[in-house]
């Protein structure tokens, strides 16, 4: 399933379409392993656009909440050489001094602009001073995709690391047309960002959602809301969400449809494996159909007790004698008004059934101007 997800990102954007988007969610109970989870994309995304399988020329890391120093190690364990890093890996550095006040100390005696992106010793990464400045910032992002190679029209990927820490400094509205120019831009091959949802109000990852065509949810493995004060002093429980989370991920569709995915993530070491659930995924899907509260046979006690209900109509036929009327009014007022023609009531003596079925139908209208619906209630005859 993480496999479909890199290849989303690995594949692009069509011609009028925006930039596929992932947004990978975690939360406080299993953040290492959602930032893990994060790493692994993003060097994933970087080994193909190494490897020339990508739309993509390269990625660009926007570094929130980590060091450049940390993305630069993780791709070099995953596979990626020192070449492939200067080549294909540009990270802005919004970690090291996000709002200048390291660089104004030193060079107070310089009077240098502090909000202009300095280069560090490492080609590869750009330090930023300017957080809050969004559209700064965008520009940032798009000058160090265009720098690298390629033929033509250039296409890059563009990393967030993270939405949480880039709420510290600016609003929902400038982070959401953010990430929407980004999508738009026609040289970007795709995005992927992280974010802590259960830091925010559920309105705010909602719209971060509605940005993008994956997500991606990290989950502990083992929480339970009656047992939570046990488990937070349990050790064994601590270590086992710090190691191993469900990973859970919607893909929408270009018709609209959105297919649910389900595996297990694993964190050894510098290793995060995705391991196939197919028992859990089932179970997965089954608790996406709606529960039925009722059962569509009946037992045989249910069979019996509905063949002696007694339906709420007069003629019960009971041994007593079946008076059949034209159904206007009841029984006692039609005996005792003299104007009621005697031959609107029948008196009939309920025979005992012959081996021959026979059924007959009786009724008398009363009169002939009457007119085939009258407005008469058919059902005066009942006893309810």
């Amino acid at each position: 399933m993480a496999d479909a997800v890199v290849r989303c990102l690995r594949d692009g954007r069509l011609d009028g379409e925006h930039a596929p988007a992932l947004a990978v969610q975690g939360s406080l109970h299993c953040c290492p392993l959602a930032a893990r989870a994060m790493l692994h994309l993003a060097a994933a995304v970087a080994s193909n656009a190494a490897a020339g399988k990508a739309q993509a020329r390269g990625l660009v890391v926007v570094a929130f909440d980590r060091s450049p120093e940390v993305f630069l190690d993780f791709m070099t364990q995953s596979g990626l050489d020192s070449n492939a890093l200067l080549r294909c890996v540009r990270i802005l550095d919004c970690y090291s001094d996000p709002l200048g006040w390291k660089q104004n100390i030193r060079s107070q005696s310089h009077q240098e602009d502090t909000g202009t992106p300095c280069l560090t010793n490492k080609d590869n990464i750009t330090i930023f001073r300017s957080v809050k400045d969004v559209d700064k910032l965008l520009c940032s992002i798009i000058d160090l995709g265009r720098g690298f190679e390629g033929e033509s029209k250039t296409y890059f990927s563009v990393a967030v690391d993270s939405i949480s820490s880039m709420l510290r400094h600016a609003s929902v509205q400038s982070i959401s047309g953010l990430l929407s120019n980004l999508r738009s831009h026609d040289q970007i091959s795709s995005i992927l960002w992280l974010i802590h949802s259960d830091l925010h109000e559920p309105k705010f990852s909602r719209a971060f959602e509605c940005l993008s065509t994956m997500v991606a949810c990290v989950e502990p493995e083992g929480v339970d809301s009656a047992y939570g004060e046990e488990h937070m002093g349990n050790i064994s429980f601590l270590e086992h969400n710090y190691s191993k989370a469900k990973f859970h991920v919607r893909l929408k569709r270009r018709n609209g449809r959105v297919k649910h995915l389900y595996e297990e993530l694993r964190v050894e070491g510098y290793d995060v494996k995705f391991l196939s659930a197919s028992s859990l995924s089932m179970e997965v899907n089954q608790s996406l159909l709606p529960k039925v509260q009722f059962n569509l046979e009946l037992s045989e006690k249910e069979r019996s007790d509905r063949a002696n209900v007694v339906l709420p109509f007069e003629h019960q036929g009971k041994g007593e004698p079946i008076r059949i009327y034209d159904g206007r009014r009841s029984l006692p007022e039609a005996q005792q008004d003299p104007d009621l023609s005697k031959t609107a009531i029948l008196d009939e003596t309920k025979a005992p059934k012959s081996t021959t079925a026979k059924g007959e139908i009786h009724y008398i209208r009363d009169s002939d101007d009457e007119r085939p619906d009258s407005d008469e209630d058919p059902d005066d005859d009942l006893d309810i």
